[in-house]
C-alpha cells in the first residue's frame, strides 16, 4: 500500500509564497518522477511541475517564474515552492509519484488528496 500525503496548503494575499510538502510513504522500491498537479475550479487538472529523481525539473509555461519544485530522494518528499501568489493560482494542489513497489515489476502513477490554495485578499 502507498499513500501520498500533502500538506502547507491555505490562504494566502496576492503576492505571498507558500510552500507545498508531499510525502510518500508504505511499500516502495523506487520512486521515479515526482509532480504537482493542480485544478482549477470547472477546469481540468493540469501540470505545475515535476522532476525526476535525477533532478531534472520541467514547468507548465509561465511558472518557471514564481514557481519551484524539489525533492529529497532519501524521504521520497516533494516540494512546491510558490511565490508572488496570483488569484489565478487558487486551485487544488496535487501531487503524483511515479513509484515501483517491488523489484521486476512496472511502475504506476499515485496521487495525493490534494490540498486547497486559496490566494485572496
Amino acid at each position: 500500500q502507498v499513500q501520498l500525503v500533502e500538506s502547507g496548503g491555505g490562504l494566502v494575499q496576492p503576492g505571498g509564497s507558500l510552500r507545498l510538502s508531499c510525502a510518500a510513504s508504505g511499500t516502495i522500491f523506487r520512486v521515479d518522477r515526482m509532480g504537482w498537479y493542480r485544478q482549477i475550479a470547472g477546469k481540468q487538472r493540469e501540470l505545475v511541475a515535476s522532476i525526476t529523481a535525477g533532478g531534472k525539473e520541467i514547468y507548465a509555461d509561465s511558472m518557471e517564474d514564481r514557481f519551484t519544485i524539489s525533492r529529497h530522494n532519501g524521504k521520497n518528499t516533494v516540494w512546491l515552492q510558490m511565490d508572488t501568489l496570483k488569484p489565478d493560482d487558487t486551485a487544488v494542489y496535487y501531487c503524483k509519484a511515479q513509484i515501483t513497489t517491488k523489484l521486476f515489476e512496472e511502475s504506476r502513477d499515485y496521487w495525493g488528496q490534494g490540498t486547497q490554495v486559496t490566494v485572496s485578499s
